[in-house]
């Protein structure tokens, strides 16, 4: 009888290393949302890759970063918790000629904690092979035991070798969740992180960061093949509702229909969307408001 291991992966690193990208790509299928933005990813988020052999389920966490705002500091929260869960940690990196100082304090934290670790060195597709070699020396001589292993996740370049490495780490036991869920995300969730990433692929300046989404309205017409979902998108000063709405409702439109597209993909099904813009003043400020749709 083969063995068959499965456990809890925690992607861990600071922000825009590519984790989101990366947790897409070992899952085979988009949940968590990317953007060039930092702090894109706000909530722990469960993706599933159910393979003959094992079970890997990959939080996608925040990135670590010095935090001094409420909102950033309850991200952080949020991550810290989420690395804990990992039954295997994989530290996500980027590739150059030397360790990125963000990059070696998350490190450092996580050494910390004494998971069984792989440092996946991202973005190895920008850079000759040469000029990363002192970047492994760096890392191998700092954290010694680290499992090292380059990648380039939005290529998939070398990808396999990480999964092949993360399975050798993970306890044996049978599969933990359905074989057919890739995720713990509701439909709902879903659409609001979609019309989110399409506010902060869209925009500029800083009204990304104080932007929400929340669905207050799924309706789902089965026979119709037809999903009805009303949203509002939070902001917290007046002048960014007026940047995100645009002249004569143009920019809404556009996010809307970028994120209606999408959605009808990853869905299955016609989507009828519906988003408005409210203004709720220093809500990223706000432990409250942050609980409510902040994270």
């Amino acid at each position: 009888m083969n063995e068959h291991r499965a456990g809890f992966v925690a992607i861990a690193g600071r922000t825009n290393v590519g984790k989101s990208t990366l947790v897409n790509r070992l899952v085979g299928q988009k949940i968590a949302i990317v953007t060039p933005r930092p702090q894109t990813t706000r909530r722990r988020i469960l993706g599933v890759r159910s393979d003959a052999d094992s079970q890997m389920l990959l939080l996608d966490t925040p990135g670590l970063h010095e935090a001094k705002k409420e909102l950033n500091q309850r991200m952080v929260q949020v991550a810290r918790r989420a690395i804990a869960e990992g039954e295997v940690i994989v530290a996500v990196v980027e590739a150059g000629d030397t360790l990125h100082p963000g990059d070696r304090i998350v490190l450092t934290d996580i050494r910390a904690l004494k998971h069984p670790t792989i440092i996946a060195i991202n973005k190895v597709d920008r850079l000759a092979r040469a000029r990363i070699l002192p970047l492994i020396a760096e890392i191998n001589q700092g954290f010694p035991g680290a499992e090292i292993v380059p990648i380039s996740a939005l290529k998939g370049e070398n990808v396999d070798e990480l999964i092949a490495t993360i399975k050798r780490l993970l306890p044996l036991s049978p599969a933990l969740m359905p074989e057919d869920e890739y995720t713990d995300q509701t439909e709902r969730m879903i659409a609001e992180e979609i019309v989110r990433e399409k506010i902060f692929l869209k925009m500029r300046q800083e009204v990304p960061f104080s932007t929400a989404v929340r669905v207050d309205e799924f309706v789902e017409e089965a026979e119709r093949n037809l999903k009805k979902i009303r949203a509002t998108v939070i902001v917290d000063r007046e002048s960014h509702k007026g940047m995100l709405i645009g002249a004569g409702g143009r920019t809404m439109k556009e996010i809307a229909t970028a994120a209606r597209i999408e959605l009808e993909q990853l869905l299955g099904a016609k989507v009828f969307l519906e988003v408005i813009v409210k203004v709720e003043r220093n809500w990223t400020q706000d432990p409250r408001k942050i609980a409510e749709f902040g994270t």
